[in-house]
């Protein structure tokens, strides 16, 4: 069978793909699909009820947006990577899961007000990139080994 641009399938028998980080990416997906409408009804309920500065729920709601958008293009590429057996999207997933974690442990810690179910949110979201950073980690040495052989 011919593919695009010269890629070729895995040798059978070679099946590389990280079944354990497939199912992280899939449960993290979802579990920030929840989490991103969650934190605008508690941004919308902090600006309401608490003397929230406009500008901090301005930045802070700015600043979740663009960790929507680093958290898509990061499970886009570890998805892609880990299920295609490719080392690149795989490590640029990897590169992305230090700014994805900086940003859970801001809301975590550094923003004006942090309610006691943010803490618990963002607990699970630290929780989702560092099991998903040491199985993409262990994954990019299997495919490492794989090109050695």
């Amino acid at each position: 069978t011919q593919f695009p641009r010269g890629l070729k399938m895995a040798p059978r028998g070679k099946r590389l793909s990280s079944t354990p980080l497939e199912i992280l990416f899939f449960l993290n997906a979802w579990y920030n699909a929840t989490y991103f409408l969650l934190e605008l009804f508690i941004f919308l309920y902090k600006g309401v009820l608490l003397p929230y500065p406009t500008a901090n729920l301005v930045l802070d709601v700015v600043m979740l947006l663009l960790y929507l958008g680093i958290e898509v293009i990061r499970l886009f590429f570890g998805t892609k990577g880990n299920l295609c057996q490719r080392k690149m999207p795989l490590s640029i997933s990897v590169a992305l899961t230090f700014p994805s974690a900086m940003m859970a442990s801001y809301y975590l810690l550094l923003q004006t007000y942090v309610l006691r179910l943010e803490a618990i949110m963002n607990g699970i979201l630290l929780f989702f990139c560092g099991s998903e950073l040491l199985l993409e980690v262990l994954t990019l040495a299997a495919f490492s080994s794989m090109d050695r052989i």
